[in-house]
């Protein structure tokens, strides 16, 4: 993948739609609305090839291993990360979006409710719907995280199997694998008109008169998560990584321009793999921990969330005592884990935590609006989380600085 082409692609298409959202020129609204099916076309091209692609390397990742033991030290790991990142990102959040309103307090008209806010299931629901009652049915959804569960206990019992055996599955599963990673290697050539197509007519729908009246909360989002990422990532990497920042920073440029233009973190996996691996991270590991983060790992839409909640109670006068911040903030934890791994899917699983802040949902609407840039930046740091896991994780196993041995299949 040409990841200077990506990026000028992005490019392009913000410069385009910020033209036809200024402008009064019809051509340059009908062209922004025009490119629209490219992006289209290229995210329903990448989803036709993730689920196969994720099922085979975590199945080839996992058996490989042999035993379980590593896979729970590995995935033990992985959980740790996820977790250990997302409460600071909550907390920061919180933190810098409260200075922020004491500092430019915002006041805009907020409109009314809006009727599709997603409900988020209970702890219980969702602990049941890690077991699928039908795998492929799970698949034919797109659910990620009870089709990785199912992979992984599948995986597992192949590794407890005779050698014999256990290394034709391995074989198969490596050859149908490979296949897949030559086609999304097709795909991804196709990403900067993608990219632009996707950019262009969001950006035009937008308008710079909407982002303006709710500058003071996107600059406060994105700077919370370039802070948030310089504060944990970037540390972990090196300091458990055992990797140089800068090496860090250049490897992980195409996920997270990727991650940017695409928001979504199933999405990026392919370049996720590529990056990765030009890492020093193995197969095994970024098989595990790179798909296991784009099904649960959401510390950037955790930070959003968080700093949503303290935004739209400023807007409403909802006062927020240090109780209620951390049963919001206990609940956006729960919520980080539900976040699907789509566009603006940060949105509607706002509702519960809202609901626990005593904040009325006529938030949603307004959010929605201008959400574009906060979900570019919010996903391009989860992606940027996924790598920095992965790295953390080869340097916990043992991997470091030294360049593993190719095994397996070729991200």
């Amino acid at each position: 993948m040409n990841h200077r082409a990506t990026a000028l692609g992005l490019i392009l298409g913000l410069a385009l739609g910020l033209l036809a959202s200024a402008t009064d020129i019809g051509m340059l609204d009908r062209l922004a609305a025009g490119v629209a099916p490219l992006g289209a076309l290229f995210i329903n091209a990448i989803r036709m090839v993730v689920i196969p692609l994720v099922v085979t390397t975590i199945f080839v990742g996992v058996a490989r291993l042999g035993n379980s033991r590593t896979t729970g030290k590995l995935g033990g790991s992985a959980f740790a990360f996820f977790w250990g990142t997302t409460i600071p990102a909550i907390v920061i959040g919180m933190g810098l979006m409260t200075v922020a309103m004491a500092l430019w307090p915002v006041a805009v008209e907020v409109p009314a409710t809006i009727a599709s806010a997603q409900e988020l299931p209970g702890l219980l629901d969702l602990v049941l719907s890690l077991i699928p009652a039908n795998p492929f049915a799970a698949a034919t959804d797109g659910a990620l995280l009870p089709l990785i569960v199912f992979t992984l206990l599948l995986a597992a019992a192949t590794g407890a199997v005779e050698d014999a055996r256990r290394q034709r599955l391995i074989i198969f599963a490596d050859d149908i694998g490979s296949i897949f990673v030559r086609l999304i290697n097709w795909i991804l050539w196709t990403a900067p008109a993608g990219v632009f197509g996707l950019a262009a007519p969001a950006v035009a729908r937008m308008g710079i008169g909407l982002l303006a009246g709710l500058a003071v909360f996107v600059g406060t989002v994105v700077v919370g998560l370039f802070v948030f990422m310089a504060l944990f990532y970037l540390p972990a990497v090196r300091l458990l990584g055992k990797k140089g920042v800068g090496e860090f920073v250049r490897g992980v440029t195409g996920s997270y321009v990727i991650g940017l233009s695409t928001t979504s973190s199933v999405a990026s996996l392919p370049v996720m793999f590529e990056d990765a691996q030009s890492l020093g991270v193995s197969p095994a590991v970024s098989s595990l921990v790179l798909s296991l983060g784009a099904a649960i790992n959401r510390s950037g839409s955790a930070l959003f969330q968080a700093g949503a909640v303290v935004f739209l109670a400023s807007l409403h006068g909802v006062p927020l005592p240090f109780a209620t911040l951390v049963s919001a903030g206990f609940v956006g934890l729960v919520v980080a884990m539900s976040v699907a791994p789509v566009p603006s899917a940060g949105i509607m699983t706002l509702a519960p935590i809202l609901d626990a802040a005593g904040i009325p949902l006529a938030g949603l609407g307004l959010l929605l609006g201008i959400d574009r840039i906060p979900d570019m930046f919010r996903s391009a740091t989860n992606v940027t989380g996924h790598v920095a896991a992965a790295v953390t994780v080869e340097g916990l196993a043992g991997g470091g600085d030294r360049q593993p041995k190719r095994v397996g299949l070729t991200h």
